[in-house]
């Protein structure tokens, strides 16, 4: 079988085996614990994550969150579940209209440019598309008919062409994020004269001269960030879904006015809240504000797509991440000796077979996405397999091959899947220096054969010199790219 074959395709979806008792546990925001995953529907499970705010091309930090919530929807794919995901673009928002104008050009054209940024950024990563990947500027009957919804039960009213959240009309306004209403700073703008209450936020904004707008019962406009997810939510998962996502930047106000919409409307919406933490620059959250952002296209120059993967998602999806390029260079080593250990044992072995994941693995992915404690199951697999290897023990080497691949399947991280068969810069720099390497070995076992050894390390040591390491074994010699090891 070769590399992305559809039989290597097929090792994602297949079903693992759990440890008997143990059931996915995840940390919801809105409870404020770890809770077992009780599913709405029994074998399907439904993700909403806030995608990007398409102002301006990715930076690593935007990045995490694909990231970490394709990591969970593949472990629940891989559980057996049958997953619905919703990633959104806004795509019309008070930053990308400036940029529009900024730079002479329809707001449009800005969001259509960074949002195909984003979309090669997840897939230069690995990340699964989304089931359904709604547009904000797509949904504005939907936003019309929830703020029709919302003013009827007496939660929202227009004024002066804008429509607003009365956040005094739902007692449990702030609970998502621990905070008091009385406690609450109001927000700096121009609008406050005309609210009920200065903490009262937009579901519509009214028309300005030269802005795109949208004709609604209350006058002609755009909507308002917090009210496009409330309604691409409902849209594509209903009135009650499983779970929300997103970084927890967005915890206030984002989600916190999201969930008081959606409820107040009278929808249960998400069971529960999940949020990744922030990538960090000396201490401080990435952004373009701080000049700080290192964009995903700058970085896979640095290092493989993969490489970059696995350093974003080695950290536990709640932990900070401070970003170095030495971090960074030290994960791109630790996923080298992973994948060089697969393509060794490859040549012995063949391609591997479709394997449960070992037990300790499944525990640590049950508990809350333990990624740290998961890979920490890989790299102990992986020196059970390179010692087996070196012993010519092939059923042991086997057993730890196909139980390594099967773990970097959840991870998004197996060499033979999509899109890592094809971006393998290894895979192809063994594929051209075979030939030549053929050669000096046998001429270095000729020379071992006719006893001359000092010619037979000599051409051991110009191999090592060009990052090529011979490695002696029962079998025969073997070897491998450097960086493999």
């Amino acid at each position: 079988m070769v590399p992305g074959s559809a039989q290597s395709a097929r090792m994602i979806e297949r079903p693992l085996l759990y440890p008997d008792g143990v059931n996915l546990r995840l940390y919801d925001t809105a409870a404020r614990s770890v809770r077992d995953f009780e599913p709405l529907q029994p074998g399907r499970a439904s993700i909403y994550l806030c995608g990007a705010t398409v102002q301006a091309p990715p930076h690593v930090g935007h990045i995490r969150s694909g990231l970490a919530f394709d990591i969970l929807r593949r472990w629940l794919q891989a559980s057996g579940y049958d997953v619905t995901f919703v990633r959104n673009v806004t795509d019309i928002d008070d930053k990308i209209l400036q940029r529009g104008t900024d730079e002479g050009i329809p707001f449009w054209q800005v969001a259509m440019r960074n949002e195909r940024a984003f979309t090669w950024a997840y897939d230069q990563l690995g990340c699964l598309p989304p089931t359904y990947e709604p547009r904000a500027t797509g949904h504005v009957p939907e936003m019309v008919e929830l703020m029709q919804r919302l003013i009827d039960a007496g939660h929202a009213y227009p004024a002066d062409g804008d429509v607003y959240f009365d956040v005094r009309s739902l007692p449990e306004y702030g609970a998502l994020s621990g905070q008091r209403l009385d406690d609450m700073q109001p927000a700096a703008d121009s609008d406050a004269q005309i609210k009920r209450d200065p903490r009262d936020f937009a579901l519509w904004k009214s028309a300005k001269p030269g802005e795109p707008q949208w004709h609604t019962p209350w006058g002609p406009g755009r909507p308002g960030w917090h009210l496009e997810c409330s309604a691409m939510a409902s849209r594509y998962l209903g009135p009650a879904f499983d779970i929300h996502g997103g970084g927890m930047d967005l915890l206030f106000p984002h989600h916190e006015n999201e969930i008081a919409q959606s409820k107040a409307a009278g929808d249960s919406f998400a069971q529960y809240w999940m949020h990744n933490a922030w990538v960090t620059t000396s201490g401080e959250k990435m952004s373009k504000s701080l000049g700080n952002s290192l964009l995903v296209s700058e970085v896979v120059q640095r290092v493989r797509p993969v490489e970059l993967r696995y350093y974003l998602g080695s950290a536990h999806y709640r932990s900070m991440l401070e970003f170095s390029d030495e971090a960074m260079s030290e994960a791109a080593a630790g996923y080298r000796r992973i994948e060089g250990f697969v393509r060794r044992a490859e040549e012995s072995l063949g391609m591997p077979e479709s394997v449960p994941v070992p037990d300790a693995f499944a525990a640590a992915m049950n508990d809350d996405l333990g990624v740290p404690q998961a890979l920490a199951v890989v790299h102990d697999t992986v020196r059970v397999g390179n010692a087996a290897l070196a012993a010519d023990e092939l059923v042991g080497a086997r057993e730890a091959r196909d139980e390594v691949v099967a773990m970097l399947d959840v991870l998004g991280l197996n060499p033979y899947a999509p899109p890592w068969a094809a971006q393998s810069d290894d895979g192809a720099a063994r594929r051209a220096l075979g030939p030549l390497v053929d050669v000096v070995l046998a001429q270095r076992a000729a020379a071992r054969d006719r006893k001359d050894f000092a010619v037979a390390d000599a051409l051991r040591d110009g191999l090592a010199a060009s990052g090529i390491v011979v490695e002696d074994t029962p079998a025969g010699p073997r070897w491998s790219l450097a960086e493999e090891i």
